[in-house]
């Protein structure tokens, strides 16, 4: 039975090939003799590529922050401590450092955090588990940050956590854990701004020393344009990745501009290339116009959409309050009520939910962290049907809670710690039931104005209702037309403590 179906699956792929070509690209180790090449390396082509079913369906994902910054586990971010330790001489980061771990001036610097990066508390299935718990659908590390350390088994350089550090193959073991919990595996990368991020320009650091290039990357001028050593090992990691670890998600931080073009054109085409010979859906996820639209996934920096958009996007914020990404000893953590009301209108909108977690140098998750997540998990447990497997409706919801463009109009950095009430309410739908989601308690009684027909408009005809619910509770409600609107009595005890979702079963007739 295995051999007939192993023939099957290789009389796939040759049909495959037969029927697209092979993909060729410069990264080693890549499997391009066996790439389909649909998606051919440029954008018209790229742009015929669609969202997963699976993210449409899954909603919501966590990914770490977890690396040598977690070593001084400071700032308001703590992944750009170190460039201002280097950058910025009477920077509290620079006084912070030197009186911690040594001068500057004498040839320490951030490469000599590393033997402090122990993990020795990680445990991949532990955080895999607790990932699934909080209702992720889709998880992974940072595989690569600004600093130039790699977290998985590289052969572009030695400074990575199987070589120091950890002395184990954090990506690789997070993959089998994640995925073993049928979760989609994603990896996330910032190496492109590591061509800026430490000055090797500057002879005084031991940034500039040859010896640590691995880590600080390749010696250059300040303000000269990344070359091709630089561009090669940043695509080569890439291709690395995508054929070792077989990632469902790539996310990327800013700085893809900083690539030339072709670079990134070529792991594109290869990656979704080779996710047919797989017979999976994967995804690729930029900020701000590093790509254009539709060959990836927008995603909006501790950001959301103020309304329903008709684009698909993603946004990457943190359990943390501070967005400090990376472990800050000090920060505080949001409350289960904002992150549970922040997903629901973010789905409402056509959006997608990332969440960020920063793990301590020693491997293990902040407790009031992990009581976040699980908090979360705990609300899906009880009105997942209401996120997952959804859509967004012909609007997103309605009440007085409104977010603003962002600071440049493009819905980037504004989500605010603002208090939502029981008049807020956010719509999915899912076949013949549309869920009206109320993100405060609205008493013993919840008026959906929506349905008023005020404007000349209801979505929702007089005789369609058949019956209506409180998930959680899952009892017949009553309920009944009003002048303002559609009325609905709520149950006797709430099934929850934060939002509520009335589910509206509808009659089909067609």
């Amino acid at each position: 039975m295995l051999k007939t179906f192993k023939g099957v699956i290789g009389m796939m792929a040759a049909i495959l090939l037969l029927a697209f070509g092979c993909q060729d690209v410069k990264g080693p180790e890549s499997q391009a003799a066996l790439i389909p090449k649909k998606f051919k390396k440029d954008w018209g082509s790229l742009k015929q590529h669609t969202t997963p079913q699976w993210l449409q369906d899954g909603k919501f994902g966590i990914y770490t922050h977890w690396g040598v910054y977690a070593v001084h586990a400071m700032g308001g971010n703590a992944t750009w401590y170190s460039h201002n330790v280097y950058k910025n001489p009477d920077g509290w980061e620079r006084k912070d450092f030197e009186k911690k771990y040594g001068k500057l001036s004498d040839g320490v610097g951030y490469k000599d955090l590393i033997p402090q990066f122990t993990a020795e508390k990680f445990d991949a299935e532990e955080w895999a588990e607790l990932f699934a718990r909080a209702g992720a659908k889709f998880a992974g590390p940072v595989a690569e940050h600004h600093d130039g350390f790699a977290m998985w088994d590289t052969r572009y350089s030695d400074w990575n956590a199987a070589e120091m550090g950890p002395k184990r193959d954090i990506v690789g073991e997070l993959a089998t854990a994640i995925k073993a919990r049928d979760m989609k595996y994603v990896t996330a990368f910032h190496h492109a701004a590591s061509w800026f991020f430490f000055p090797v320009w500057d002879e005084r650091y031991d940034c500039s020393n040859p010896e640590y290039s691995g880590l600080y990357g390749p010696i250059h001028e300040e303000g000269a344009e990344p070359g091709k050593e630089f561009l090669d090992d940043w695509h080569g990691k890439i291709i690395e990745v995508i054929d070792k670890y077989d990632p469902d998600f790539l996310w990327f931080d800013f700085g893809l501009d900083l690539i030339r073009e072709d670079y990134i054109l070529d792991f594109v085409a290869y990656y979704y290339n080779k996710a047919i010979l797989s017979g999976k859906e994967v995804v690729i996820s930029y900020k701000h116009h590093d790509l254009p639209p539709q060959a990836g996934l927008l995603d909006l920096e501790l950001g959301q959409e103020p309304k329903l958009t008709h684009h698909e996007w993603i946004t990457d914020t943190s359990v943390d309050d501070q967005g400090g990404w990376g472990f800050v000893a000090i920060a505080g953590y949001k409350s289960v009520n904002r992150l549970v009301d922040n997903l629901i209108d973010r789905v409402s909108k056509n959006g997608f939910l990332l969440l960020n977690v920063g793990p301590k140098a020693d491997g293990t998750i902040p407790e009031q962290a992990k009581e976040k997540l699980l908090g979360i998990g705990e609300w899906l447990d009880i009105n997942g049907e209401a996120i997952y497997g959804t859509t967004s409706w012909t609007i997103a919801g309605e009440g007085p809670t409104m977010l603003d463009a962002g600071q440049k109009g493009d819905a980037m950095f504004n989500e605010k710690d603002v208090t939502y009430t029981p008049e807020d309410i956010r719509f999915t739908v899912k076949g013949e039931n549309l869920y009206a989601i109320a993100l405060d308690w609205p008493g013993e009684e919840c008026i959906i104005h929506t349905f008023s027909g005020d404007n000349g408009w209801n979505p929702l005809y007089r005789d369609e209702i058949s019956e209506i619910t409180m998930l959680g509770d899952d009892k017949p409600l009553k309920w009944k037309w009003v002048e303002d609107g559609l009325a609905i009595e709520t149950p006797a005890k709430r099934p929850g403590d934060h939002a509520y979702v009335f589910k509206i079963v509808r009659f089909r007739s067609i």
